[in-house]
């Protein structure tokens, strides 16, 4: 939900069948524009599939450099004429015009290893977009649960009732986080990163990367996410990812309380999403509060169908203490 704000800056991915055996989701609340959160939308569950860790079942490794990618691929050419084509109508039509003058021929870019080819051009040098997002991700494969975040939007399960957080906000007062800020140079002035950013973790906002003798994980702002492995078991009821226009309105637990109390009467789960908008939409624009993009998908298991073996083990089972009882 766009809400009171004049342009929606938030994006999301909802890939249920990544692979055959893998879930993706992934929440991006943009900030400054709208281009950072749409590239990672498009591109950072490809990147998970890409990274050579995922073919060996590491999805944690993977996720994470997917995160550090994206803001290696928003630099250069490439990466100017990329965001320039999910941006606005100019930008779009120069991003178009600058592809077919400058985009590599088929051939020089297929011996790549992820087919991001370098390209020459006026943007050469483009160190990257001052807008970006945050990013958080759950990744679910068979009875595991990968959740991957950087920046304030928060990843939180339902486990018989009780709300768990899958991700910690980062924000400035974190001691690890102002920490990494002030080794790298920066500061923290009125609760926000060098008087601007009012989180510490993001995809894209460059401005914040660049000092050349550190490493993409200890600049004043990183793309590095905190990554969380969870097993899943038959308490668990559903997963939530939403931005922090939802947090700022709810806590974890009033959120699961909201979902648990609406999926007794209603089963389809956008409705549900639609209701906690409107809860959380303020009337009017003088509280501050409910005012921001509201993004959230909601993911609801599926309770496990008992295997056929074990149910006819079961029915033995019966049988025999039947068996016993009547003896």
């Amino acid at each position: 939900m766009q809400g009171w704000r004049a342009t929606m800056e938030d994006s999301h991915a909802a890939h249920p069948d990544l692979d055959p055996t893998t879930s993706f989701f992934g929440v991006y609340d943009g900030h400054g524009g709208k281009v950072v959160a749409k590239f990672c939308a498009k591109y950072l569950h490809h990147q998970v599939l890409k990274q050579e860790a995922y073919s060996t079942g590491d999805i944690e490794t993977s996720v994470q450099k997917a995160f550090i990618r994206m803001d290696e691929m928003m630099r250069g050419q490439r990466g100017w004429r990329e965001l320039s084509a999910l941006g606005d109508k100019l930008n779009k039509f120069s991003g178009v015009i600058e592809g077919l003058i400058w985009s590599p021929r088929g051939g020089e870019a297929s011996n790549k290893v992820d087919d991001w080819a370098f390209e020459e051009g006026p943007h050469s040098d483009f160190t990257g977009p001052t807008s970006g997002c945050t990013a958080c991700v759950a990744i679910m494969r068979h009875n595991q649960l990968i959740v991957a975040n950087a920046g304030d939007s928060r990843c939180v399960i339902s486990r018989k009732g009780e709300a768990y957080n899958l991700s910690r906000d980062h924000k400035p007062g974190l001691d690890v986080e102002r920490e990494r800020i002030l080794k790298a140079g920066g500061f923290i002035h009125a609760g926000r990163v060098n008087g601007s950013l009012n989180l510490t973790r993001a995809i894209g906002d460059m401005e914040f990367k660049q000092n050349k003798f550190l490493s993409a994980e200890k600049q004043i702002v990183t793309a590095n996410p905190d990554v969380n492995t969870v097993e899943l078991c038959d308490d668990d009821e559903f997963v939530v990812l939403a931005c922090d226009g939802i947090w700022d309105c709810m806590s974890s637990q009033q959120l699961v309380d909201f979902i648990h109390e609406h999926l007794k009467s209603e089963s389809k789960l956008s409705t549900i999403c639609e209701r906690v908008f409107d809860k959380c939409l303020a009337p009017s624009t003088s509280t501050g509060e409910g005012c921001d993009n509201m993004t959230m998908i909601l993911v609801q298991f599926k309770k496990p169908i008992q295997p056929l073996a074990s149910a006819e083990e079961q029915i033995d089972d019966k049988l025999k203490a039947a068996a016993i009882e009547s003896n």
